[in-house]
């Protein structure tokens, strides 16, 4: 008989706690129930958790948002003229594989060379050092090369060197890569852009 009334009271408890849980998830939309899993002797309920995207509230100073906004527009400026350049680089790469002689190559490569100069020069020459130093880095991203190794392989050696030293002088490098992790908040300025752009197509 005592072994009946703990049972029974054990039972009452446990129901009476699942009840109150069930109220307080409910309450806090934390969840809903979708059914009981046996587990031995207990009966558990299981439920669905919802989603939630948890976000640390961060206190900025007032030079911290003034640099993120000045990163926000350097990288609006530079990002379509790294996605053109990647664009006219897989152009380029197609259209030599289509040549037979290096004589024609190199023809070629002087040709877009000088195309690319007369449609963008006065841009690249009007940006500020920072915008070009975003530039470099996006360059790396759209085409998986950085400028130095692009213009390495189709402007030689002498002239990659003339125009690293001049980077330099403007504490900028063509050397220089892109990564995800460090440049973190480009990342999200650059996806915030890709959306924004997805919406208004």
């Amino acid at each position: 008989m005592k072994k009946l009334s703990c049972f029974l009271f054990c039972l009452f408890c446990t129901g009476a706690i699942l009840a109150q849980s069930d109220t307080l998830i409910k309450r806090n939309k934390l969840a809903f129930k979708i059914g009981y899993e046996i587990q031995g002797n207990d009966t558990l309920p299981v439920y669905l958790l919802n989603k939630y995207i948890i976000t640390a509230k961060v206190t900025k100073t007032k030079e911290e948002i003034d640099a993120y906004n000045n990163l926000v527009r350097w990288v609006r400026k530079a990002l379509p003229y790294a996605k053109l350049a990647a664009f006219r680089l897989q152009m380029m790469e197609d259209n030599l594989n289509l040549l037979t002689s290096e004589k024609e190559k190199k023809k070629y490569i002087k040709e877009c060379e000088k195309s690319i100069k007369a449609q963008f020069m006065d841009d690249l020459k009007n940006m500020y050092v920072e915008e070009g130093k975003i530039l470099l880095k996006l360059i790396h991203r759209e085409t998986g090369e950085s400028t130095w190794d692009i213009m390495k392989d189709y402007g030689g050696t002498f002239e990659t060197l003339l125009f690293q030293t001049m980077a330099k002088t403007y504490n900028a490098d063509m050397k220089v890569t892109y990564d995800p992790v460090i440049d973190y908040q480009i990342e999200e300025i650059i996806k915030t852009i890709e959306t924004e752009n997805a919406k208004k197509n």
